[in-house]
């Protein structure tokens, strides 16, 4: 029987965000943005096990109450300075739990919306797949390319582009191999690509926003207030 675990890298500051607090503890809803995260995937009925994994010198996560989430998280503080070092020192501290063939699921900490349709979506498309994929939306807006000064250069086709979401499922072992080999990309599958495999897209949609800016929050806190009047 195959088995379901999820790692979730949180120990970057956030640059771009700004404030005091690194990015995934900036308040939503009012709890930690990076609670909302996690609770998705504790929520989740097949995914055994969560790991979020931290920076050693993470100072936040201790003033904070975590315990609605349950018993399926547990707390890595091996986070390394960038996104495929944190994931894969996850990766190496799950070695005790998952097999090879076992799937991981990987989220960003500053997608507070996922939903569980998105999760079963992943579940039900790529359980059989033989590589795994990763939520993804088709790009619909016109995509300029810029100059210098930032004037248009030129005009992109958006034919068969899309914009990459998280989760993103792989099997363990492949993924563990991959991102030891390939750990330039900005995200799981670009270390699957480099490996030679072909990710599956699945689609999701612009609901599970990635917070970048302050005017993000407000986004996604409509987004979450919606998602809680629909789930009563």
């Amino acid at each position: 029987m195959l088995r379901y675990f999820a790692i979730v890298p949180a120990a970057g500051t956030g640059s771009r965000f700004g404030g005091e607090a690194p990015k995934q503890y900036q308040l939503l809803a009012g709890r930690p943005m990076l609670q909302h995260s996690l609770a998705a995937l504790c929520r989740c009925p097949f995914i055994e096990r969560v790991w979020v994994v931290l920076s050693p010198e993470d100072s936040w996560w201790r003033q904070y109450d975590w315990t609605s989430l349950g018993y399926k998280l547990e707390i890595l503080f091996c986070g390394g300075a960038t996104r495929s070092e944190s994931v894969a020192n996850g990766l190496r501290a799950a070695a005790t739990a998952a097999q090879d063939d076992d799937w991981v699921l990987v989220h960003d900490a500053a997608r507070p919306c996922l939903s569980q349709a998105m999760l079963a979506a992943l579940y039900d498309e790529l359980s059989d797949d033989p590589v795994g994929g990763l939520l993804a939306v088709p790009v619909a807006d016109t995509l300029k390319r810029s100059d210098a000064a930032q004037r248009v250069a030129g005009t992109e086709s958006r034919d068969g582009l899309w914009q990459a979401q998280t989760p993103q499922m792989f099997r363990y072992g492949l993924l563990t191999r991959a991102l030891a080999e390939h750990a330039t990309g900005t995200d799981e599958a670009s270390a699957i690509e480099a490996a030679g495999f072909r990710p599956r897209l699945v689609r999701a949609d612009a609901s599970n926003l990635k917070v970048t800016y302050p005017d993000d929050l407000r986004l996604a806190e409509t987004i979450l207030q919606a998602k809680t009047r629909v789930d009563k």
